[in-house]
């Protein structure tokens, strides 16, 4: 008997010290809840609890919190203090191992994280070389036989690493499309790759420096080789988690190289000579992006680059594709392109126009 009742009183303390020992949140209606803070920041507080995992609080229904373990508080001055807090409506408590107590007005708290979390959050800061890439691979293939026989194949990729104050893009397009009928000409009806980089770096909050390498190879239209390699500043016009919108200012420098090619139709064919170019250019752009609801994504950039060498002489790149989730890491795009060249060769056309549409494979890591 004496052994029930000495078990009974053990249970009880336990239940009373991990009481004591939870993080504890008490709303406004007098509902408290226990559990672990996981974070928080200026709008909801996220309590991890044994019963109904992560919950999600709104921070205007909380009157009070309190945590028995450290957690990272991050102040909107840009400081940041850590150990046990207790909140009330008005002010916040933290008690620091070093600093002593540190009291702030509640609407001053940008940020809590547990200590966990706050590792995760400083990884993703501070990437390593292979860590925190994200991007996605664009596929669209087609095929007939029969009364005809052509094959068209487009891929595009494209990869973001963002570091706390960095951004590195690489991306690649490329549409090859043939012929294969019996004395079809020309044979080879698109064959463009372009791609590229770009580095982007914050300098404040809306101002950041990029610098770019690009290259594009075009057969149809005798390009061998352009490489444009240019810099200059941006801003971040939008920079919310659904929409952004950058604005980009600089110079470039571009080679380029047209081999030589005969001019049809009509014989004897007229041969265009092979064409090296060295220019100087400004470059003038920008790039938006726009996410509907869970599942779709918009983006949109445009580029202008005036001919410094020869004035009045200009190129310029548009770009507009969709892609619509359809799980985590498969979707379906679209995606339509124009590159313009004000003064292409002899026989050859200003623009080149792609568009596609197809599969999407995600990924992140």
């Amino acid at each position: 008997m004496r052994m029930h009742i000495g078990l009974s009183c053990l249970f009880f303390l336990l239940i009373c010290a991990s009481s004591v020992l939870a993080d504890q949140v008490t709303l406004k209606n007098g509902d408290r809840l226990t559990g672990s803070i996981v974070k928080s920041d200026a709008k909801q507080l996220v309590l991890k609890t044994d019963w109904g995992g992560d919950i999600t609080i709104k921070l205007e229904s909380i009157q009070e919190f309190k945590s028995s373990e450290d957690l990272h508080v991050g102040l909107s001055d840009g400081k940041s203090v850590v150990g046990p807090v207790s909140a009330g409506p008005e002010k916040v408590v933290v008690t620091t191992k070093t600093g002593g107590t540190v009291e702030e007005p509640r609407a001053s708290v940008a940020t809590l994280r547990s200590p966990a979390e706050q590792a995760a959050y400083e990884k993703t800061m501070h990437p390593g070389p292979l860590e925190g890439w994200s991007g996605g691979l664009d596929l669209g293939f087609a095929l007939t036989r029969g009364n005809s026989a052509t094959k068209n194949l487009d891929i595009a990729f494209n990869a973001a690493r963002k570091g706390a104050k960095d951004k590195i893009t690489l991306y690649e397009h490329s549409v090859y499309s043939a012929n294969d009928a019996a004395g079809a000409f020309p044979s080879t009806t698109a064959n463009a790759i372009g791609g590229g980089m770009r580095y982007d770096r914050d300098l404040t909050p809306r101002l950041f420096a990029f610098v770019n390498a690009d290259f594009f190879h075009d057969e149809l239209q005798a390009l061998d080789l352009r490489t444009i390699l240019g810099g200059g500043l941006g801003l971040h016009a939008i920079k919310a988690e659904r929409t952004t919108l950058d604005l980009l200012f600089g110079g470039n420098y571009t080679h380029e190289s047209y081999s030589a090619f005969f001019n049809p139709p009509t014989p004897p064919n007229v041969l265009v000579p092979a064409v090296t170019r060295n220019l100087a250019g400004l470059t003038i752009g920008d790039e938006f992006m726009h996410k509907i609801g869970r599942g779709t994504e918009i983006k949109q950039s445009l580029y202008f680059l005036p001919d410094l060498t020869n004035a009045g002489e200009y190129r310029g790149t548009f770009k507009f594709g969709t892609v619509t989730k359809i799980n985590r890491w498969f979707g379906w795009q679209n995606s339509f392109g124009d590159i313009y060249t004000s003064d292409p060769p002899v026989g050859k056309k200003n623009n080149d126009l792609l568009f596609s549409m197809g599969l999407n494979f995600s990924f992140t890591h």
